[in-house]
C-alpha cells in the first residue's frame, strides 16, 4: 500500500492546473504505521506550493522566495519576508494566542504547552528568536496571518465516502475501468470558494476523533440548528459511522494560510457509509460553507489544499474508479 500511496501523492503535485507553480513539485517520504491501526498512511511533505509566491489571503503579497531558497538550510541572506497578522487574530479570540513581542515569552514549543499541542506531526521543528519555524521551510510571511496558534495549528479532515447508486438502488461502475464510483461529502468554502473536506480545527481540550464528528456535523448537516430530538438521532448515527474508520494522511498541509511561524496540519480519515444510512439525513452546510454536496470521485477533481491527495487515497483504500 505504500508505494500506492506514494503514487498518489506524487501524481497530485506532479500537476499545475489552477495551480501558480514557482516552487519545485513538492516531494513525500511515505511509511507504514506499525500500529494497531496500521492503515495509517503517513506523508512527510518536503516542499510546498501553495503557500509561496502569492498574495496571502486578505493580506499582502508575500515576499518571494525562489525554489532553491525555500528550506532553512539553505543560506538566504537577502531574505525579507512580510510581516503580517491578521486583525481578527491579534483580537485575541478563543482560538488564537497572544502575540509575541520578544524572545521573552512563557510559551513552549514541541510539546504540550498547557492544554495547547504545539507538538507536530513532522517532528521536533526550529525555534528561532523564540519563534516557531515552518518545517518545511519559508513562505515569504513572518507572523501568523488567518491562523491562531504559532507553530502547528491541528486540524481533523472527515472523509466520508459511499457507492454511487443508480434509481434501483445498484453500485454504478464506471464504463472504462468497471470500477465502482465513491462520492464523498464535500463543501464549498467561503473564504476561497473552492470545494474541501468538511473538516475543522482541533479546539483546545478536544481530541481527534470528537472533532472528526463535530465538524462534519456542524458544516455538513449544520447540526447547530437542530432541535433536540434531531441532534440525539444524528449522534447515534455519526457514532455508529465514525466507529471504524481507515486513517489516510497525519501530518502538514500544503495550506495558503501559512507562514514562516504558522502553519496547518491535520489528520484525515475516511469513514465509508457502505449501507448509505445517510440517506435519511438531507444535507444542508453550516455557517461556515457555502454550500455542501455529495460529490462523484474522478482524477478530475480539484479542490482546496491538497485534499485531493486524501480524496485519492480513499479510493486506494476502498478499490474505486479514479481513471
Amino acid at each position: 500500500m505504500g508505494s500506492v500511496i506514494s503514487r498518489i501523492f506524487g501524481s497530485l503535485f506532479g500537476r499545475t492546473d489552477g495551480v501558480r507553480v514557482t516552487s519545485p513539485v513538492p516531494r513525500y517520504e511515505h511509511k507504514c504505521s506499525s500500529d494497531a491501526d496500521a492503515e495509517m498512511k503517513v506523508a512527510r511533505l518536503t516542499t510546498h506550493i501553495s503557500c509561496v509566491n502569492n498574495k496571502y489571503l486578505e493580506g499582502p503579497q508575500r515576499f518571494t522566495v525562489p525554489s532553491d531558497k525555500v528550506s532553512i538550510n539553505c543560506a538566504f541572506p537577502d531574505y525579507k519576508p512580510v510581516s503580517y497578522t491578521a486583525p481578527i487574530v491579534l483580537e485575541q479570540p478563543v482560538w488564537a494566542d497572544k502575540d509575541i513581542a520578544t524572545p521573552m515569552h512563557d510559551m513552549v514549543f514541541n510539546t504540550l504547552d498547557g492544554k495547547i499541542n504545539r507538538v507536530s506531526y513532522y517532528g521536533t521543528y526550529d525555534v528561532q528568536n523564540g519563534l516557531p519555524l515552518n518545517p518545511i521551510g519559508r513562505t515569504g510571511m513572518i507572523g501568523r496571518g488567518l491562523l491562531g496558534r504559532w507553530g502547528p495549528n491541528h486540524a481533523a479532515d472527515p472523509v466520508v465516502t459511499r457507492w454511487k447508486r443508480d434509481s434501483k438502488g445498484e453500485i454504478v461502475k464506471n464504463d472504462k475501468t468497471k470500477k465502482p464510483i465513491l462520492e464523498f461529502v464535500g463543501i464549498k468554502r467561503k473564504d476561497t470558494g473552492e470545494w474541501a473536506i468538511p473538516g475543522g480545527m482541533v479546539e483546545v481540550g478536544d481530541s481527534v476523533s470528537r472533532t472528526l464528528k463535530k465538524e462534519f456535523g456542524e458544516e455538513a448537516l449544520n447540526s447547530l440548528e437542530m432541535d433536540k430530538a434531531a441532534k440525539i438521532e444524528l449522534k447515534k448515527k455519526l457514532d455508529e459511522l465514525f466507529k471504524h474508520g481507515t486513517t489516510l494522511y497525519k501530518g502538514y498541509v500544503d495550506d495558503p494560510r501559512n507562514t514562516d511561524n504558522a502553519w496547518m496540519e491535520t489528520v484525515a480519515v475516511n469513514f465509508h457509509d457502505s449501507s448509505n444510512s445517510f440517506d435519511s439525513f438531507k444535507l444542508h452546510h453550516g455557517d461556515d460553507a457555502g454550500a455542501v454536496s455529495w460529490i462523484d470521485i474522478d482524477s478530475s477533481i480539484k479542490l482546496y489544499a491538497n485534499h485531493a491527495a486524501f480524496i485519492e487515497a480513499a479510493v486506494s483504500v476502498n478499490g474505486a474508479h479514479w481513471n
